[in-house]
């Protein structure tokens, strides 16, 4: 009986999970978790197309000032996110910009701000059954420098803080105790998420590049949090997802004018 490398059977075809193939995406990917945050990032674009939606994944492909970009949920955790970062490479993607939400673990931290990881504690089951855990999740050094750099001039309209340098990648959302937190910021970890690590392995792997830009959605050390799904939804994350798109597709501009300058 023979074996086969599951990477590789659907490269050329429809993708499994996904049901993207080749043509569907641009080379910049945008990937949030929620399906409903790919809707809110195709009012950012122009000449937006649905690409599919299958299970947890939502696909759309539009333009932003001339560039082709594309959007895809990711669901919740590393699983899923490892799935989406899998097929978009198989689909032609070669720039991964996970857009998300975050939650702070050091003072200071706060609903509404902004998170740039330039790398994340791989506390997640999915990125070990790929790397040993000595292998370090990194985000791509040129995306995060354009990513900083968009930050930085959006600040200076919106005014949220701006909070860059190492996270935390989790799996298990209602796990986190006191103890764990606690620990975890003592090693001056900034805040904890769940899909980069997958994210940002595979890219590695993969030969692809990736980074993250989140808005934080509460803070694990200060009461300072507002999950309220009411009428009004908790309007300083919703400004942290608009503004982290907003810094994501800037960074796209910004990383395509580099690579295409002589």
């Amino acid at each position: 009986m023979g074996t086969f490398d599951k990477s590789a059977i659907d490269k050329d075809a429809r993708q499994y999970a996904t049901r993207i193939r080749r043509g569907d995406v641009g080379r910049y990917v945008l990937l949030p978790g929620d399906p409903a945050r790919v809707d809110r990032i195709a009012t950012h674009l122009d000449d937006v197309e649905p690409v599919a939606d299958s299970r947890e994944f939502r696909t759309i492909t539009g333009r932003y000032r001339g560039i082709e970009v594309s959007a895809m949920s990711t669901g919740v955790g590393c699983p899923s996110a490892s799935i989406a970062a899998e097929e978009l490479v198989n689909a032609g993607a070669t720039h991964l910009i996970r857009v998300g939400s975050t939650a702070g673990i050091q003072p200071g931290i706060r609903t509404g701000d902004i998170v740039i990881n330039t790398g994340v504690l791989r506390n997640d089951g999915t990125s070990r059954a790929y790397v040993p855990d000595t292998y370090p999740a990194i985000a791509d050094h040129f995306l995060v420098h354009a990513l900083i750099g968009a930050a930085q001039e959006r600040r200076r309209e919106a005014g949220f803080g701006l909070h860059i340098g190492l996270g935390a990648c989790d799996d298990a959302f209602y796990a986190e105790t006191p103890e764990w937190i606690e620990r975890h910021a003592r090693l001056g970890l900034l805040n904890i998420e769940m899909e980069s690590s997958a994210i940002l392995t595979v890219a590695q792997l993969r030969g692809v590049h990736a980074a993250m830009v989140c808005g934080v959605s509460g803070s694990l050390v200060e009461a300072d949090f507002d999950y309220d799904r009411g009428e009004h939804g908790n309007q300083r994350l919703v400004a942290a997802w608009e503004n982290a798109i907003a810094i994501a597709l800037a960074a796209i501009v910004r990383h395509d004018t580099e690579l295409s300058a002589p």
